[in-house]
């Protein structure tokens, strides 16, 4: 079967075609002929070996999401069926309960061979049935993007008439705003292009900051909100951006950090965590439970994902990575097998 994957070295440069035997699944496992995936800064990080020993070993086949059609299943499979279109859990392993150590070994697309590749043989423990109606395209921007969002909305208790601050028009942010605009609360999106903010709102952006016009877009939250802070602040950029964000958050509010786009060492002002009681959470992903939650609800929500127009072929998978990193998109960059 076909694949792309890093061989000779790390780097965007040494992702090229491969091929790898194909095997028929056996007790309890799902042979998945893959259709489409989608790209995650982390993939970017994970190609110049960013993640250190997490990162495995080469030959690494990329891509931590992806999704695909059940080709086949073996003896005592009873979570899916051949037919069913599918996507393998970013996490192998984490199936409930909180994140540990060891769910770390079990990452696709490092240490363990991502989706880029023809044929994914898994085990059914690892699998969650796409949303209903959903292209394979569609279904394959939800488990990193989708699921960090979900949990850091469905996390921090969010409810009808609370304020979610998310930061940018990636995937994170934009379903961040879906999930927010589900649970009835109001979504503000900053970004530096107002031509995004508009679009920000088909996704359930109630009001864009422009942060290249509001450096201090603290303020512009807290003048929308009456002088009153956001209950939720999700933190994508890190450095440049965590003082902002520890501004925008009410006092007992919450402020999940999920990316460092801008840089992973901030300074950070503990008087005002302290003194406003902010609960500072990090969030990594979710475990398959929190996935079919997730699934339910936009089965019943009714919604679409957010995928950028730029699409990119199988072998041109570098170039999808390479074009996170350079920031010009909208919502998920997708790869169509």
């Amino acid at each position: 079967m076909k694949v792309m994957e890093m061989r000779d070295d790390w780097g965007l440069e040494h992702i090229k075609p491969g091929t790898r035997p194909e095997r028929d699944p056996g007790p309890g496992e799902v042979l998945i002929k893959m259709a489409a995936a989608s790209v995650n800064f982390r993939d970017f990080v994970m190609t110049r070996r960013g993640y250190g020993s997490h990162a495995g070993q080469l030959p690494l086949i990329p891509l931590s999401d992806g999704a695909g059609t059940v080709a086949k299943i073996g003896p005592g499979v009873t979570r899916v069926a051949v037919g069913d279109l599918v996507c393998p859990t970013f996490p192998q392993t984490w199936f409930s309960g909180p994140m540990k150590e060891e769910h770390r070994t079990g990452m696709l697309g490092g240490p363990l061979d991502g989706v880029l590749q023809e044929y994914m043989l898994l085990s059914q423990q690892g699998i969650v049935r796409a949303p209903k109606g959903w292209s394979a395209l569609e279904a394959a921007t939800l488990p990193c993007a989708a699921l960090t969002a979900w949990s850091a909305v469905i996390g921090a208790g969010i409810k009808a008439g609370d304020v979610v601050v998310t930061q940018g028009t990636g995937g994170v942010s934009l379903f961040a705003a879906m999930f927010a605009r589900m649970q009835g609360a109001r979504a503000i999106v900053t970004s530096s292009s107002d031509a995004k903010l508009e679009r920000a709102r088909d996704f359930g952006a109630a009001l864009g900051i422009n942060y290249k016009t509001h450096p201090e877009w603290s303020r512009e939250v807290r003048k929308a909100l009456g002088g009153r802070g956001a209950d939720l602040v999700l933190e994508l950029g890190g450095a440049e951006t965590l003082d902002q964000s520890l501004r925008a958050v009410r006092t007992s509010g919450t402020l999940a950090m999920i990316g460092v786009l801008s840089g992973a060492t901030a300074a950070l002002n503990l008087g005002r965590v302290v003194t406003q009681n902010v609960r500072l959470q990090g969030v990594t992903l979710g475990n398959r439970d929190a996935f079919e939650a997730m699934v339910r609800a936009i089965d019943l929500l009714g919604a679409r994902p957010p995928v950028d127009e730029q699409r990119y072929a199988f072998d041109t998978a570098a170039d999808a990575i390479r074009a996170i990193a350079e920031g010009r998109h909208f919502g998920k960059i997708c790869i169509a097998f």
